[in-house]
């Protein structure tokens, strides 16, 4: 994190002619520069103002020094401790050292004149002025042009850089840095530059305020460089996808598959494609005849991170807008057929499924009945390593109606198969009724609890037809009781009809609360606390309700209870045995007078603070996953940290039907951002919105908790605003946070988008 955001508390002594028991007299003093405030660090050549403030005693001028091991004379500019350029009464401007000295903490102390007795005093760390560049590690394709992003830290250093590119130690050919942002770079690798080694080319940028800030250690003082690989293709090996959408009567549309891109561009494989054929929805197999990426122009400043996706099977979706992230891993929207719908595409780990290991996967699949009813499936299966689902359960939400498996929840049993020559697996469960899935090995790992293997999966008795994930469950939780969820996790939620929700919550790993209030009120002792904040978008209707603060994102939970309370009602409790089936209570409206009545959802745990979500009753079948929040190594989110470029998209379908979107394409949007800094606390971003390939400008903030917002002028209408939670520093969830359809940004109405880095 840029350690100009860190806080420090501010200091204070005492004085007088006796002990002081309550209201003493005190001079605190805080340390401040343009709209940062509270600052315990100094940079570098950097100024900053301090301010003291007297509390209960007569006002009056103090006196300013600067204490520590080697300071020298406050004023004299050869200090090692910096040194003031001019005092006041009360504040004191201050001029960082021109380099750190042996010993890096002073003490700015401010001292009482009619009273040398009464002071108070501020401990500063000189730090250096670091860059970091972003994105940290991407794939470039030779001819294709990548946008780098540098931030220097304090964040309130100036934001500007002498930028270097080497590859295998010579000057790259096609590397300029913006005439206009001093922060921002361009490279266009030739492709005599694919050096054959992961990140061969190094990216970096040093503050010009502090050239030398990057040879101190950059464990305690991050200074990021980027090491950029370059490719031949931007897509290239096996990949598995799925898409959800509705075609152009609002009849939901379910694809899975796998292809493969071959070193000259050419793409081969099959889905599967669960659609209406005008009297019943059926599943389809449709072997791709061909197929092809485009990316953008390569003038295009973000020719290297989006482009045109074909998949040719001639029949609805087979055309898409693709954004890519640094790893490769694709977003995408339908950008074909007069229809919409959005999916991801990720480079297969085809050969970490081992079938002969037993495993147990923890799932999520969404879709629609037979009547175009939203519908919702979690649960777990056990395999035997062979062929058998030898245990399992799943809870269902079909429109509203638990179908027999909410409590007790349904054993689950069956068989499967797979082919890696094909990427394909068959999946048959035998409870609560026969179900045949096939599945496609994603991404993910084994053997790493942290990047769990994943299998996309889809229905293909096409009733109900649904497409989700598959996630291996982390065996070293065990069991996955109370205590096993212990942390901070951010929760993204969507339901039938543009209801849509973001949770940032703490699971306290205790069995303190005897139960809550409203549909999740229990006689279990054993419940766990949550704590957090979330926001809601029902389709327009917003918690909290507005005006919003865009500055204080979400509304708090629980409200005024203590953690071990008896009225929280916001609970969670392990069940059926500790194997990872949980009920948690969570939304509902702290601000409401009425007691709170939080949702019961069930979630069926991946590992500690993951797993898949479904709402247990409401016809809004609110699905979605929990992910840890895995906070940035400084301990802490902010804007500088975000800095880069990133793929945005749609990541779940929001609506039930296709009605209700002022423009049916807008439904669902992909983005290639850039997000810079113009030297203050606010960011900019600019980037290209589809459909359309239009040009969009705003800005953005991230507070130190993670959660944030997002404002883009509307094409010929109001503001569309975002709420962001982040779940690392460059992954964030987005909803959109407007009121009515009519005053969102091209119809946009309150989607939830996934941006990464």
């Amino acid at each position: 994190m840029a350690l100009g955001s860190l806080v420090w508390l501010v200091g204070c002594a005492k004085g007088g002619s006796g002990p002081c028991v309550s209201n003493c007299p005190e001079i605190d003093v805080t340390g401040s520069n343009g709209s940062a405030t509270n600052l315990s660090v100094a940079g570098v050549s950097l100024p900053l103002t301090f301010t003291a403030t007297i509390k209960n005693a007569a006002q009056g001028p103090v006196t300013w020094n600067i204490t520590g091991t080697n300071c020298t004379n406050p004023t004299d500019s050869s200090n090692p401790c910096g040194y003031f350029t001019a005092t006041t009464g009360s504040t004191a401007s201050y001029q960082g050292p021109s380099s750190i000295p042996a010993t890096p903490q002073f003490e700015v102390v401010a001292t009482l004149q009619s009273d040398p007795g009464l002071s108070g005093s501020l401990t500063v760390t000189i730090v250096p002025d670091t860059a970091n560049v972003s994105p940290a590690a991407p794939d470039v394709a030779a001819g294709l042009t990548q946008e780098y992003v540098a931030t220097a830290a304090p964040d309130y250093a100036p934001q500007t850089f002498t930028w270097t590119c080497t590859v295998n130690g010579s000057a790259c050919a096609n590397f300029v840095q913006d005439p206009d942002i001093s922060g921002l770079a361009r490279y266009k690798p030739t492709a005599g530059e694919e050096c054959g080694g992961s990140g061969c080319v190094t990216i970096s940028a040093a503050a010009t305020i502090d050239p030398t800030g990057c040879s101190y250690d950059t464990k305690k003082f991050p200074c990021q460089q980027s090491q950029t690989t370059v490719i031949s293709q931007r897509l290239s090996g096996v990949y598995a996808f799925q898409f959800s959408g509705y075609d152009a009567n609002g009849k939901a549309i379910a694809v899975a598959g796998t292809f493969t891109v071959a070193a000259g561009g050419a793409i081969s494989g099959f889905e599967d494609e669960n659609s209406w054929n005008g009297s019943a929805f059926v599943t389809t197999q449709h072997n791709f005849s061909g197929g092809s990426y485009t990316p953008l122009g390569g003038g295009n400043d973000n020719s290297n991170n989006a482009g045109t996706l074909s998949l040719n099977t001639g029949v609805f979706p087979s055309t898409y807008t693709a954004v890519l992230d640094g790893n490769g891993d694709v977003q995408m929207i339908a950008s074909s057929g007069g229809a919409s719908g959005s999916g991801f595409a990720v480079l297969s780990a085809v050969n970490k499924f081992n079938q002969g290991t037993t495993a147990v996967f923890a799932f999520g699949l969404t879709g629609v009945d037979a009547s175009n009813n939203r519908v919702g499936y979690v649960g777990l299966l056990a395999t035997d390593g062979v062929s058998s689902v030898t245990t399992g359960q799943i809870d269902i939400n079909d429109n509203g109606s638990a179908s027999g498996c909410i409590s007790p929840n349904c054993a689950v049993t069956g068989s499967y198969t797979f082919n890696s020559g094909t990427n394909r697996g068959q999946l048959t469960l035998t409870a609560p009724k026969v179900m045949a899935f096939d599945f496609f090995v994603a991404n993910g790992n084994s053997s790493n609890p942290n990047n769990p293997l994943n299998l996309y999966a889809i229905s293909t008795d096409s009733n109900p037809t649904v497409v989700g994930t598959m996630t291996l469950q982390d065996s070293k939780v065990s069991p996955y009781n109370n205590a096993a969820f212990n942390g901070t996790s951010v929760s993204e939620l969507v339901g039938a009809n543009n209801n849509v929700a973001l949770i940032q919550g703490t699971t306290l790993g205790d069995s303190k609360s005897s139960g809550g209030q409203g549909p999740c009120s229990s006689n279990n002792n054993n419940l766990g606390n949550v704590e957090g904040t979330f926001n809601q978008n029902n389709g327009g209707t917003l918690i909290p309700p507005p005006p919003l603060s865009l500055t204080g994102i979400g509304i708090s939970f629980p409200n005024n209870t203590s953690e071990s309370g008896s009225s929280n009602p916001y609970t969670y409790v392990s069940t059926s045995g500790n194997t990872g089936r949980y009920i948690f209570c969570l939304l509902g409206n702290p601000t409401d007078t009425s007691p709170v009545m939080p949702i019961p959802f069930v979630l069926y745990a991946s590992g500690a603070n993951r797993g898949y979500l479904l709402d247990q009753s409401s016809s809004s079948v609110m699905t979605g996953t929990m992910n840890p929040e895995t906070t940035p190594k400084s301990g802490a989110f902010a804007s500088i940290q975000a800095a880069g470029t990133y793929a945005v998209a749609t990541s779940s379908n929001t609506m039930q039907s296709a009605s209700g979107c002022n423009d049916l394409a807008s439904c669902y949007a992909s983005m290639n951002l850039l997000l810079t800094s113009p030297s203050s606390t606010v960011f900019s971003l600019s980037g290209i919105e589809n459909p359309g390939n239009t040009a969009i400008s705003g800005t953005y903030t991230v507070t130190f908790s993670g959660l944030g917002a997002l404002t883009m002028p509307g094409q010929n209408q109001s503001n569309a605003n975002f709420v962001i939670y982040g779940v690392t520093e460059t992954s964030f969830y987005m909803i959109g946070w407007d009121e009515e359809s009519g005053t969102t940004y091209n119809g946009l109405i309150s989607p939830m988008l996934y941006m990464v880095q």
